[in-house]
């Protein structure tokens, strides 16, 4: 892998790029396509991307299992959160015009919260599958 200059130094200078591209995907969701299942899937393949040109190693400095493994409930108690915050106020699940004063904002608000939560779960998923996938073969 030390042989591999050119592959290992336009990784670093990409890296950055495709995370930015990746928040990109994720608010621009609303107004045409994209959304959290894209970027979660684009950030995901940062991770993977590190791991393949720097190593497992390295690929886990950056995004511990731990810390993987801890994002997928995390994405989904969002994801239910959201919803639940309707039913705790009295209307019904996933109605985002409790959210904020105005029901336009509310509903803006809700449905980023609930992009949110699917970009952290399907980033989470998917690197945890690499991580085991690539663990296996050890």
């Amino acid at each position: 892998m030390s042989l591999d200059l050119i592959l290992r130094i336009g990784t670093k200078l990409l890296l950055p790029f495709i995370l930015l591209f990746a928040l990109y995907v994720q608010f621009h969701g609303d107004y045409g396509p994209g959304g959290g299942f894209q970027a979660g899937v684009i950030a995901a393949g940062t991770v993977i991307l590190l791991s393949i040109t720097f190593g497992l190693s390295s690929a886990k400095l950056i995004a511990p299992q731990q810390v993987v493994e801890r994002m997928i409930p995390a994405g989904v108690l969002i994801y239910a959160g959201t919803g639940v915050v309707g039913l705790v106020l009295g209307r019904n699940y996933l109605d985002y015009s409790v959210l904020s004063h105005e029901p336009a904002h509310g509903h803006e608000l809700g449905i980023m919260l609930v992009e949110i939560g699917v970009l952290i779960t399907v980033c989470g998923t998917m690197v945890s599958l690499f991580y085991a996938f690539v663990e296996r073969g050890r």
